[in-house]
């Protein structure tokens, strides 16, 4: 990046510290008011390894699986549906560190940081610094950014395509196409920064030639690189899809389903599931919040929002859904990053407030619930 001087650290570090202690205070009182709730694999790996909860807690649920992924590789079943992309980097950190818990959160801090820099170098292409700095305080009191904070892909995969964008707003392939590779190697969904470059070189009228096909087509690298490891290993390229529909979380993967249907699927369980049954609020919070990032990408597209920002949060908001469920959703929007262009391009200050408000309780009940093992995305 050029003209480092224009980031406003200072607004910058203000919101990651603020992030950073709501969400520990929300830890401390969900410490001191939920009972623990070990519902996700290896919990008693985790209690055994990491001391006390206000620390491991931030790897809960999936977590887990990418510091055991980081120590032993794809040593257990259903793993490979996890990327190698984030566990590799834990697992370089760590050879400082010694200690994996330690090396995926500093990652994933530093990430954010780095992630909110990149985030106001590309909207101050388009916008003006009000509304850049707008966004970056959507991102930070998102219901569920605490997992910006987490031993998750989240930060390192935001960062990542932030960059990659970035660096495409610059006409500048061979980094969008080097910053690729890691984005598909992280998660599936970012392959389809293919698609984005392709239509943002149409839509500025680029000539491409064979030398920009391949920097073009080089972020699917990540993607097919691990397809060819679970090829040779496990004789199934496509394994990591195969393994979901094992994991619980009522995926399936044999066949495909249509929003409409996802949607019906999910206005039966409001009327099925026990109201005092914690699930009952992650059903409504899974189904508001898909709705809630597709409406925002409509509107994105109503407020000419860029072609390429919205293909791709189309296109990584559908994929999941396709399995037939909404779950973990409230988990995968948070790099949907027009919504919260969209957010701050709301003029009336009023409605501003009131979003905002609701944000901050809902991610301050999310953090509780999440830091205390209750399902959330």
């Amino acid at each position: 990046m050029s003209n480092k001087q224009d980031i406003p650290w200072k607004f910058i570090f203000l919101n990651f510290i603020a992030l950073r202690i709501v969400t520990f205070i929300a830890a401390v009182v969900g410490f001191a008011k939920l009972p623990f709730k070990p519902s996700f694999p290896y919990s008693d790996t985790i209690l055994s390894q990491f001391g006390h909860p206000l620390l491991w807690s931030w790897a809960n649920f999936d977590g887990v699986h990418y510091l055991m992924l980081a120590k032993d590789g794809y040593a257990y079943g259903l793993t490979q549906a996890f990327f190698p992309g984030y566990f590799i980097l834990i697992r370089i950190v760590n050879f400082l560190l010694n200690n994996y818990l330690i090396s995926a959160l500093l990652i994933s801090h530093i990430c954010f940081i780095l992630a909110l820099a990149v985030f106001y170098k590309l909207l101050r292409i388009d916008y003006s610094d009000k509304i850049a700095k707008r966004a970056i305080i959507f991102v930070s009191l998102f219901p569920t950014s605490f997992y910006f904070l987490t031993a998750y892909t989240e930060s390192l995969f935001l960062l990542l395509l932030l960059l990659s964008f970035y660096y495409l707003r610059q006409a500048r392939l061979n980094k969008v196409g080097l910053w690729g590779i890691g984005l598909s190697l992280s998660r599936i969904i970012g392959v389809f920064i293919v698609p984005s470059i392709l239509l943002e070189l149409k839509n500025n009228k680029t000539n491409i030639n064979w030398k920009k096909v391949i920097w073009i087509l080089l972020p699917s690298l990540g993607l097919f690189s691990y397809m060819a490891y679970l090829w040779i290993k496990f004789k199934d390229p496509f394994l990591f899809a195969h393994v979901q529909s094992s994991f619980g979380a009522g995926r399936e993967t044999g066949k495909l389903v249509l929003l409409y249907q996802v949607i019906w699927r999910y206005v039966k369980m409001i009327f099925t599931v026990d109201k005092n049954n914690p699930i009952y609020f992650t059903v409504w919070l899974e189904m508001l919040a898909s709705l809630y990032s597709v409406g925002l990408l409509i509107w994105g597209y109503a407020k000419k929002v860029r072609p390429s920002y919205l293909l791709f949060s189309f296109l990584s908001f559908l994929l999941p859904t396709l399995t037939g469920t909404f779950s973990s959703m409230p988990r995968y929007i948070l790099v949907l990053f027009p919504i919260y262009i969209v957010l701050a391009t709301i003029k009336n200050k009023y409605i501003q407030y009131l979003i905002l408000s609701i944000h901050f309780i809902l991610l301050f009940i999310c953090t509780m619930l999440f830091t205390r093992g209750y399902w959330i995305a």
